[in-house]
C-alpha cells in the first residue's frame, strides 16, 4: 500500500476510534448531586457522597444501567443554599444531567427545586422537611422521613410515658424551623401541650440561657429539640451541665454516631426516631429490611472505615430508586424516569419500604421509624417501638 494511502487509511481509522470514544463518553448517563460535603452540615454530605461513589462504581462494574455507565457529577455547596442553586444551574445548563440525587439540607433543597422543576429533571432530595414534597411537585421526590413524621413518632412515645406537657428548643435553620412548625401543628391531635418554646441560631455556641428558661418553667415534663448539625449536641451538653433531668428528645436530623461523639456522655438517655439502618444488627431475622441494611452497613464500613449514618442510607435509597426506575423505563429519558420513580412500589431500602404514588413522592409511613435511645454510647431500640 502506498505511504499516502496508508496514511489516509490510518487517519480515517483514528478518527473512527476517536468518534467512537467520544460517542461512548456521551452515551454515559450523567447523574448530578449537590451535597454539603464540607461546612456545618458535612456530617450529612460526607457519607452521602461516599455512598454515591461506592455504589455508582459498583453499578458500573456490573455493566451500568441498560448497558450504559453512570457518570456521577458531585458539587460541594459547603452548606450554602446560594451555592446549591448555582451548582444546580450548572448541572442543568453545562453538565446536561439526566437526573439529580442530592440536597443534603432542607435549605439547599428548597433553593434547588425551582431549577430542576423548570428544567423537568427528576430530583430525589436527601433532606428532611415535609415542604419538599408537600405540596407535591411533579419532578421532586425525597427519601428521608419527614419532620412531621418525627414529631408524630416522638409524641406517641411521650404519650406512652405520660409526658404530655413539654418544651421545645428549636434551631432556626430551615429544617429546625420546619420541624418546629410541624410539631406545633400536630401537638393538639397527639394530646401534647407545648408549655414553652425557645430557639437558637446555627452559629450559637451556648444554649444555657434558653435551657435555663425551660428549667424554670413549671409543669414541663420533657424537652424536644427540633434541629440538626452541632446545635443539638450543644443543647445536649448544656442540658446536662445545668442538671436538667427531664427526658430529652432529638430529631432524626442527628441520626449518626457523630452526634453521640459530639455530645459525649451527655447523650446518655437521649431518645430520637430513626431508620432501621442504625440498629441493623439488632433487627429480628425475619425483618424484610435486615438483609438490605446489614449489607449496606458492612459495605460502607469496609470501604470507608467509618460507622454508618442514616444520611448515607438516604443517598443509597435515592440512587437505587433512580436506577430501578431507569431499568423499568428501559431508558434515561427524563419524563419516563420521572413516571417510573412515581410508580415505585415495594422498594425495600435503608429507610423503610417505599410505596410512592402521584400524591406521595416519599412513600414511607410511620412504621418506617423506630424509637431509639442512646445507652453506653450506642443506639438501642426502645421496646414496643
Amino acid at each position: 500500500m502506498p505511504p499516502l494511502q496508508r496514511f489516509t487509511v490510518t487517519t480515517v481509522i483514528g478518527f473512527i476510534a476517536l468518534f467512537a470514544a467520544v460517542h461512548l463518553a456521551s452515551a454515559q448517563i450523567k447523574i448530578g448531586s449537590v451535597l454539603s460535603v464540607s461546612g456545618p452540615a458535612s456530617f450529612l454530605g460526607d457519607p452521602e457522597k461516599k455512598t454515591l461513589e461506592i455504589y455508582v462504581e459498583e453499578i458500573n462494574a456490573k455493566g451500568g444501567v441498560n448497558g450504559q455507565k453512570l457518570q456521577l457529577i458531585v458539587y460541594d455547596d459547603g452548606g450554602s443554599a446560594d451555592n446549591a442553586r448555582t451548582f444546580a444551574t450548572r448541572l442543568v445548563e453545562e453538565d446536561k444531567i439526566a437526573a439529580m440525587v442530592g440536597g443534603s439540607t432542607t435549605g439547599s433543597t428548597l433553593a434547588m427545586i425551582p431549577v430542576f422543576e423548570d428544567a423537568k429533571i427528576p430530583f430525589i432530595s436527601l433532606a428532611g422537611a415535609i415542604q419538599i414534597i408537600q405540596p407535591v411537585r411533579p419532578w421532586v421526590f425525597k427519601t428521608p422521613h419527614t419532620d412531621k413524621m418525627a414529631c408524630e413518632k416522638i409524641f406517641a412515645d411521650l404519650k406512652s410515658r405520660n409526658l404530655t406537657t413539654i418544651a421545645l428548643i428549636s434551631g432556626t435553620d430551615a429544617f429546625g424551623k420546619s420541624m418546629r412548625d410541624q410539631c406545633v401543628s400536630v401537638a393538639p391531635n397527639a394530646g401534647i401541650n407545648i408549655a414553652t418554646e425557645e430557639s437558637y441560631g446555627p452559629r450559637d455556641s451556648d444554649m444555657t440561657p434558653q435551657l435555663t428558661n425551660i428549667r424554670n418553667k413549671a409543669g414541663v415534663l420533657a424537652v424536644v429539640n427540633p434541629g440538626f448539625g452541632q446545635g443539638p449536641a450543644i443543647v445536649t451538653r448544656n442540658y446536662r451541665q445545668l442538671g436538667i433531668t427531664l427526658p430529652l428528645y432529638q430529631s432524626h436530623g442527628v441520626a449518626s454516631k457523630q452526634f453521640i461523639e459530639l455530645a459525649g456522655p451527655a447523650a446518655e438517655g437521649v431518645r430520637l426516631p430513626a431508620a432501621a439502618l442504625l440498629i441493623a444488627d439488632k433487627l429480628p431475622a425475619n425483618d424484610p429490611q435486615k438483609p438490605v441494611v446489614v449489607d449496606y452497613s458492612r459495605s460502607y464500613q469496609q470501604k470507608t472505615g467509618q460507622a454508618v449514618s442514616t444520611f448515607g442510607g438516604h443517598a443509597y435509597d435515592g440512587l437505587m430508586i433512580l436506577v430501578q426506575a431507569m431499568q423499568r423505563a428501559k431508558s434515561a429519558d427524563k419524563a419516563k424516569v420521572r413516571d417510573e420513580i412515581e410508580r415505585t412500589k415495594g422498594y425495600i431500602g435503608t429507610g423503610g419500604i417505599v410505596n410512592m404514588s402521584p400524591t406521595d413522592h416519599m412513600g414511607l409511613d410511620l412504621s418506617a421509624f423506630h424509637m431509639l435511645e442512646i445507652k453506653g454510647g450506642d443506639w438501642t431500640l426502645v421496646p414496643g417501638t
